[in-house]
């Protein structure tokens, strides 16, 4: 008789998958909101809508990003539990910039061969990056692919879904001539550029090079500095809006693209974003990495977050309010520019 194939013997462990499902339940449900129904294991997420009672005009904003190549970098050195910050956080900063409340969050790991130890890691770091936004984590999926991905080889995506009271959106519309520009630090090179991280810190480079204690990094390793994982904004940006009502016009999220190409989507086509370079500090580890790839100062402003991770545009009568806001919370925020007149693009000065 033909021996028996099995879904086991071509490389899909179902057991270990239920292990792993098993292992993340306590994560999970510490991320759950009064809204969530039911439990993990199910067909689909439940989420009760009931966060848009009270709304004049209830609006869902979805967002989807992924970490990109920045997991090789985690995957080398044996780091598994931030990433999933880095993913809920480039989803929620998305959806925040319409100043919607980031309300539920899938996640989708691929992975070359699943163990209940790997999963929890991961998606321990999902769970703490739900728990900064805000958000519940009411689902996802952790698929096998053995034969396409190599073993130890994963990528993750995931999908946020939050809400704005229309009225409330902040939007291009709302950007007047003289609003105030308040950058937000960002916490490192967030999820960004990292094919070219990758092409001058780390290819061809020692280990040890990558782990040695740097005084300029301030004791953390170079690799320590490239994986800290990308900041959160939804609480200081959504405290401002419920202690400043209408303060806020627009929010631009600096991802790919840099200041140069995230700003400018913040702005109606009548206006610019004049930025003040040097109002706020160069993060040593964004300035190590420009150094090593000869970048120049305009490459460098549309590649990198440069130091910022968001950019508020604010009214002008407001701005002073804002800054004392963020400070009393002990939020840095630095005041980096004004709009103008303009077509709709980032100048610098």
């Amino acid at each position: 008789m033909a021996e028996e194939v099995t879904y086991a013997s071509a490389g899909v462990d179902t057991a270990e998958g239920a292990r792993a499902v098993d292992a993340i339940k306590p994560l999970v449900r510490e991320t759950y909101r009064p809204e969530v129904i039911g439990d993990i294991g199910g067909f689909g997420g439940l989420f009760s809508i009931a966060a848009a009672k009270g709304m004049e005009d209830p609006i869902l904003v979805s967002g989807t990003d992924g970490v990109g190549t920045k997991l090789k970098l985690a995957q080398a050195a044996g780091v598994h539990d931030t990433v999933g910050i880095d993913l809920v956080a480039m989803c929620a900063n998305d959806i925040l910039a319409t100043g919607a409340e980031p309300l539920f969050f899938l996640d989708y790991m691929a992975i070359g061969k699943l163990t209940a130890a790997a999963a929890q890691a991961i998606v321990e770091g999902v769970a703490e990056g739900c728990k900064l936004a805000g958000c519940a984590l009411i689902g996802g999926e952790m698929a096998e692919h053995p034969g396409v991905m190599d073993a130890e080889d994963y990528d993750l995506s995931g999908f946020c879904v939050g809400i704005v009271d229309r009225p409330k959106m902040l939007s291009p519309e709302h950007v007047r001539e003289g609003d105030v520009l308040i950058g937000l630090p960002s916490s490192g090179i967030h999820s960004n550029g990292y094919s070219l991280v990758r092409k001058v810190a780390f290819e061809g480079k020692a280990m040890a090079e990558l782990t040695e204690p740097r005084s300029w990094l301030d004791g953390m390793s170079i690799l320590e500095a490239l994986l800290q994982p990308t900041r959160i904004y939804v609480r200081p940006v959504k405290a401002i809006m419920e202690a400043l009502p209408g303060a806020i016009h627009a929010l631009a999220h600096i991802t790919g693209g840099g200041i140069t190409e995230n700003l400018d989507r913040a702005l109606p086509k009548t206006l610019d974003a004049e930025v003040n370079l040097g109002t706020w500090p160069a993060l040593p580890i964004i300035s190590f990495i420009c150094d090593a790839a000869n970048l120049s100062q305009a490459e460098a402003l549309k590649t990198f977050n440069m130091g910022l991770g968001m950019v508020l545009v604010v009214a002008a009568d407001q701005a002073d309010a804002v800054l004392a806001h963020l400070a009393d919370a002990g939020e840095a925020a630095y005041r980096i520019g004004q709009v103008i007149p303009g077509s709709g693009s980032v100048v610098y000065r």
